[in-house]
């Protein structure tokens, strides 16, 4: 049995990725490096969203919100704590429950999708007003400090059971490639089960998927939370890859920054948004060593060209050109191969008459 073209595509994606873990730190300067897992952060809440609204059919404008709640969550309770292992858990449970106490109100309220991301933009920006609002002394949890709009310093991941020993950039490199590779295989596979199976019909027709009997809010609350809990893990290596964490994170410009990976990269597919991702980081980091054009004019213009042009977005659009030049390949070989046959079957009657009997 032959191969699906997706199937070793997405083989050629994890030889790829496991290469550039073990490879990148070996080739890249350690500042290379920390932009690196910086990006990787940004990839896999780009991944959350694009499991959320390319395969749920939510479209959640307040991602960065579970992907800012993780990272404060993941701080404060490792400031707490004085172990970074079980923050972690911290962060991803905050950014599930988040989205699933938000969601429920939302989903359960049969909200439409247009209210649904303005309510989820609105969560956001009110934590951006809240947060940067923090700056005394009686604003704390535990012994974190919130900081207001200068924000928190977040402890670097330790070994589990051993405090004193903690990563540097090139480990947390490691942990968050392989989080990356790890999240991304999780996803394809959670969108192969019968679950995500459900979750793409409720997607393409609520009321036929209602029809046949399944809870279309249980389920699409069920991917939000799981959406949820992806961004605040994206949280996490985003706090260690910047090592602070601040309001800025809730800001309506990474809300929007979000989408636009996401169309950009393609809804629906799951390498899209990450690819989207990495993309625009490394774009808006180059305009950002410029003074000539304004960032939010650029991502504006590549927005409008995406919509207008490359509805679909760089994957999939990718992905119809190779199926039509796989398919006029497959034809010329056809043909060729037609003609051949005909050329042999023309010459060998042509053969036959000529070595035929005369009649006297």
């Amino acid at each position: 049995m032959r191969m699906s073209l997706e199937n070793r595509w997405r083989i050629a994606i994890g030889i790829f990725g496991v290469l550039f873990l073990f490879l990148a730190p070996q080739v890249f300067e350690l500042f290379t490096i920390i932009n690196l897992t910086t990006a990787i952060a940004l990839a896999v809440l780009a991944l959350s969203l694009g499991l959320v609204w390319g395969y749920g059919g939510i479209l959640c404008f307040g991602q960065v919100g579970f992907f800012g709640l993780g990272a404060y969550a993941y701080t404060i309770a490792a400031i707490n704590f004085g172990d970074t292992t079980g923050a972690i858990f911290v962060a991803i449970l905050v950014g599930a429950v988040a989205a699933g106490v938000l969601g429920y109100f939302m989903i359960y309220g049969r909200v439409s999708d247009v209210y649904l991301a303005v309510i989820t933009l609105t969560f956001t920006l009110i934590l951006y007003s809240l947060l940067r609002r923090t700056s005394g002394p009686e604003y704390k949890i535990g012994d974190a400090l919130l900081g207001g709009f200068n924000g928190i310093t977040s402890p670097p991941l330790n070994i589990p059971g051993d405090i004193s020993n903690t990563l540097f950039p090139e480990d947390v490199f490691y942990v968050a490639m392989l989080v990356l590779i790890l999240a991304y295989f999780g996803c394809i596979w959670l969108t192969r089960t019968h679950f995500g199976r459900v979750v793409v019909a409720i997607r393409e027709n609520e009321l036929r998927a209602e029809l046949l009997g399944y809870d279309i809010r249980r389920y699409k609350l069920a991917v939000f939370m799981i959406g949820g809990g992806l961004a605040g893990l994206a949280g996490v290596l985003f706090a260690n890859g910047i090592g602070r964490v601040t309001p800025d994170m809730f800001n309506l410009y990474n809300a929007a920054l979000t989408i636009i990976w996401v169309i950009v990269g393609g809804r629906g597919t799951l390498i899209g948004p990450i690819m989207g991702s990495f993309g625009m980081f490394y774009l808006t980091f180059f305009l950002g060593t410029q003074t000539v054009i304004n960032n939010n004019l650029v991502l504006g213009v590549i927005l409008i060209i995406f919509v207008l042009v490359v509805p679909n977005g760089l994957v999939p659009e990718a992905g119809r050109l190779w199926r039509t030049a796989s398919n006029r390949r497959s034809t010329s070989r056809r043909e060729r191969k037609m003609r051949r046959r005909t050329a042999r079957s023309t010459a060998r009657n042509g053969d036959s008459s000529s070595e035929a009997p005369r009649e006297t």
